[in-house]
């Protein structure tokens, strides 16, 4: 062990003395982060694109909804589960074709890390719209269309739910 992962151990150790927090792989997701929005940025510039002043409506909310989908397809879908399988544990089905898994505990800070973040709808958002909007400098017809399917998705996916939850009521 060097004395950077000896310092590193020490602080994560002092930070939660009682719980294991893999404070090493959340400064390698931020850093993976920053990597991304500097790599759409400097993309967008070598492009000569330009991000808009003040994006339209129709953007944030398309976006906004996309977003929502994509962070829970990728972080609770059956059908992605294969994409989180070296960093979780599947435990449940979850409902409406979701699943529950655990994060894997093998001794690794940025496995561990990147499990926490595959897991959680919520975390996966930011990448998910910071993708998503770098999209919409740097190609934003494909963006929009990808998005669209996104929000035709999310939104079938409430109707689905409000059909159900109206035909066991109808039924009693």
């Amino acid at each position: 062990m060097t004395s950077l992962q000896a310092r590193a151990a020490e602080t994560a150790r002092a930070y939660a003395p009682h719980e294991h927090r893999p404070l090493a792989g959340y400064l390698v997701a931020m850093g993976a982060y920053g990597a991304l929005a500097a790599g759409l940025a400097a993309a967008a510039k070598l492009t000569g694109r330009t991000p808009p002043e003040r994006p339209a409506l129709g953007d944030v909310v398309l976006i906004s909804i996309a977003t929502h989908k994509l962070s829970r397809l990728l972080a609770k879908d059956a059908v992605t589960s294969p994409l989180r399988a070296p960093f979780t544990r599947y435990t449940e089905p979850a409902g409406a074709a979701e699943l529950n898994e655990e994060v894997r505990d093998e001794g690794s800070s940025v496995k561990h890390g990147i499990g926490e973040l595959l897991t959680c709808p919520f975390c996966l958002a930011a990448w998910v719209s910071t993708g998503l909007t770098g999209g919409l400098v740097l190609a934003p017809r494909l963006t929009r269309l990808a998005a669209t399917a996104l929000t035709a998705t999310a939104v079938s996916d409430f109707l689905q739910m409000a059909y159900s939850m109206a035909k066991e009521k109808a039924e009693g």
